[in-house]
């Protein structure tokens, strides 16, 4: 189950950290270790993750420990003892599912600071990074609405309980209250099978703008809206260049940012055990770069609600 971020890996980031090598760091944190549902290698989510882990062992010179496959709370369990076991004062969780593990461990291993995502557990030592992604599911569904040619667009997420799909709708319907909002959903992170038949359940009603908000199907399904030239918005990283013909823009989720602060403030003691929410407002939320097909004249129009949201925090359809 266990893999230590391999010797040529390690040998690579090596030679690039060599230029930047100095005294080892003096804060809080000794070693950084991470875990993980499937592999890091699975999807742009857990890459992202471990991209975000890298930055820390480069900025902090501190050695770090990637732990896969990690799923169920005897396996996550046995993670973190072994973690520990090793050094480890920081421990992320790459996942909302290890919060509920997490909340009950940190009662145990009160000299460990316990990070994960998009949750609501929270503890004196654990500490949820939460996307407010509300607003980035709105934006995209205006540019799905105003891109339709068919007056019909989909979002295919994982689970109903994900905030970008709220988001998604009303986006929809402030920049065309006739376009429809077409819905399905999968009940997992990682079935491929059924996120491309849902695909399919849509494509015949005729959507012609998809949005697929799980981070291990989207790339399928954005290829194949590529093959039947239809459109499609990425999710979590920018996948303009996956597809730059379907590819409209990314709703892009800096995860990897998230490492970084939170281990920067463990390392100076900040770090405290509550829930965190990064949005557009904190740059940790963008979008990626637009595809030509977008017109400029809206192009322009998004950053500009962006922009204001920013400054005030209300969306287009609240002012």
């Amino acid at each position: 189950m266990r893999r230590i971020i391999s010797l040529s890996f390690i040998i690579a980031v090596g030679l690039l950290l060599s230029s930047c090598q100095g005294s080892e760091n003096k804060g809080n944190l000794y070693k950084a270790g991470m875990i993980v549902e499937g592999s890091i290698d699975d999807n742009p989510w857990n890459s992202k993750g471990s991209d975000g882990l890298l930055a820390v062992k480069k900025k902090f010179k501190v050695e770090i420990e990637v732990i896969e496959n990690v799923k169920t709370e005897e396996e996550i369990s046995k993670a973190v003892s072994e973690l520990v076991n090793n050094g480890v004062n920081l421990i992320f969780g790459h996942s909302s599912t290890y919060g509920e593990s997490f909340y009950e461990l940190s009662r145990n291993f009160k000299d460990i600071h316990f990070v994960y995502f998009n949750g609501n557990y929270y503890n004196s030592n654990l500490t949820s990074m939460t996307f407010n992604s509300n607003a980035m599911g709105f934006f995209a569904g205006m540019l799905a609405s105003e891109m339709s040619s068919t007056n019909e667009v989909g979002i295919i997420a994982a689970y109903q309980w994900q905030p970008e799909i709220e988001g998604f709708y009303e986006g929809v319907k402030y920049q065309n209250p006739n376009t429809n909002v077409n819905m399905e959903f999968i009940y997992d992170w990682n079935d491929k099978e059924v996120a491309i038949n849902a695909y399919q359940k849509m494509k015949a009603k005729g959507v012609d703008v998809f949005y697929p908000a799980g981070d291990a199907f989207n790339e399928d399904i954005i290829k194949q809206a590529s093959i039947d030239n239809l459109y499609a918005i990425g999710f979590v990283t920018d996948q303009f260049k996956v597809e730059p013909n379907t590819v409209l823009t990314s709703t892009v989720q800096h995860v990897d940012q998230l490492y970084l602060l939170a281990a920067d403030m463990f390392n100076k003691g900040k770090l405290q055990g509550q829930i965190m929410s990064f949005d557009f407002k904190d740059d940790y939320i963008t979008l990626g770069e637009y595809s030509p097909n977008v017109p400029k004249y809206f192009q322009t129009k998004l950053n500009e609600s962006i922009e204001h949201y920013q400054e005030t925090g209300l969306l287009p359809n609240q002012y």
